[in-house]
């Protein structure tokens, strides 16, 4: 019997059905104890055959509520930055390297505050972002914040020394060209804000152009 304190998704992951199967398969998901207080589990959504997959932290509030990712603030900056970076986000896949809403409460019955995932959190939930990759097969991946970054590039991943830039790394056993940017709730939470949103959309077109 597979229990949460193994802190893997491998023996829920089905080996084949597709997209569908995947988010179906996942919905049962108990792999780490993340999804004792999550609402729901918040799979990837978006163009099976995307060019672009983006990938984010951990769903938030209303991602936890609504059961899809990048639906609130932030992932409405995002779309904002995607259009003027010249790529559609309908034809993008979003997913977030964490697929349960990870939070504390100041107190009973408060709002829900965001908190990080761990490091054993997010491989936990690796083998769910490696079916993605490999059903989705994009030419880009672009990776939003550090947990996103560590979770595919390992413990000693910077955002600041890589964004904006394309890398060409092994991830979960296939090649994959990467382009690491901040995460848009971080743009949301910066002194300046516009500065902060102008960097994510020059990032962003790197990726763009790595399209060709």
């Amino acid at each position: 019997m597979v229990t949460e304190d193994a802190y893997t998704a491998e023996p829920f992951v089905p080996s084949g059905g597709g997209l569908p199967a995947l988010r179906e398969a996942a919905a049962d998901c108990r792999g780490c104890p993340l999804h004792r207080d999550a609402t729901q589990t918040v799979f990837g959504t978006g163009n099976p055959h995307a060019r672009v997959m983006l990938i984010g932290e951990q769903p938030g509030d209303q991602e936890d509520r609504r059961g899809e990712p990048f639906v609130g603030p932030a992932g409405k900056l995002l779309d904002r930055a995607l259009e003027e970076a010249g790529l559609n986000p309908a034809d993008a896949y979003l997913t977030n390297a964490v697929k349960h809403f990870k939070f504390t409460r100041a107190e009973p019955h408060k709002r829900r505050i965001h908190k990080s995932p761990t490091r054993r959190e997010a491989t936990a939930c690796g083998p769910w972002l490696a079916a993605e990759l490999a059903l989705v097969e994009p030419e880009i991946v672009v990776v939003l914040g550090a947990t996103a970054g560590k979770a595919l590039l390992g413990s000693s991943f910077r955002v600041t020394r890589v964004r904006g830039t394309v890398l060409e790394e092994e991830i979960h056993g296939r090649p994959e060209r990467l382009v690491p940017t901040v995460h848009p709730s971080a743009v949301l939470r910066a002194d300046d804000r516009e500065a902060a949103y102008r960097g994510l959309v020059a990032d962003l077109k790197v990726a763009a152009q790595a399209l060709g």
